[in-house]
């Protein structure tokens, strides 16, 4: 029950106004931690919806890829740059967001996580390295500006926001496939 308020509070406390209005008002602020702070809200209120709906889990997501499917699905979705922009320009736009990342990204991403075998992690980890190195090379390379309502500096900064967290997750991969955790217990 903890975990859900913490996630609930974090949730409301990200939809108010000011702190909405001051996480939007930067592209890579925006997209590195608005966003994933609105999917871990979803993450900690999952617990609750995992335990008062178990046989809905169990029916539509037995093995995770369901779930996992429209994690990436919603996550891609966002990623793009008219996606951003129209949440700051059309209003219920903004409302889809502050619901969609929690609990159409959040929840599934908790309840498939861990019935994914380690190789389809990794796969998922792989694909979200290859789109983000996507995603970076676009707003990097882009002379157009893609977001009507941030700079092409700031599509440049979060350009290399989407390079460095790719570096990151190949640092991450390359940690998992060369370290035996056996060897260590």
């Amino acid at each position: 029950m903890t975990q859900f308020l913490f996630g609930l509070f974090l949730l409301i406390g990200l939809m108010l106004p000011p702190v909405a209005n001051l996480m939007e008002s930067v592209m890579i602020v925006h997209m590195h931690m608005q966003m994933p702070m609105l999917v871990i809200a979803g993450f900690l209120m999952a617990r609750i919806f995992q335990q008062r709906f178990p046989q809905f889990f169990a029916k539509y997501n037995q093995n995770g890829v369901p779930g996992i499917l429209l994690f990436i699905i919603i996550i891609a979705y966002w990623m793009l740059p008219r996606t951003m922009d129209e949440a700051l320009t059309v209003q219920s736009v903004e409302i889809f967001k502050f619901i969609s990342l929690p609990f159409l990204a959040g929840v599934p991403l908790r309840d498939s996580w861990k019935k994914l075998s380690k190789p389809a992690k990794n796969n998922i980890i792989t694909l979200f390295t290859v789109m983000f190195l996507g995603m970076g090379w676009l707003y990097i390379q882009s002379n157009a500006q893609l977001c009507n309502n941030y700079l092409v500096i700031d599509q440049i900064i979060l350009g290399w926001g989407f390079i460095t967290m790719a570096i990151c997750m190949v640092i991450y991969l390359i940690y998992v496939f060369a370290v035996d955790p056996s060897q260590y217990e």
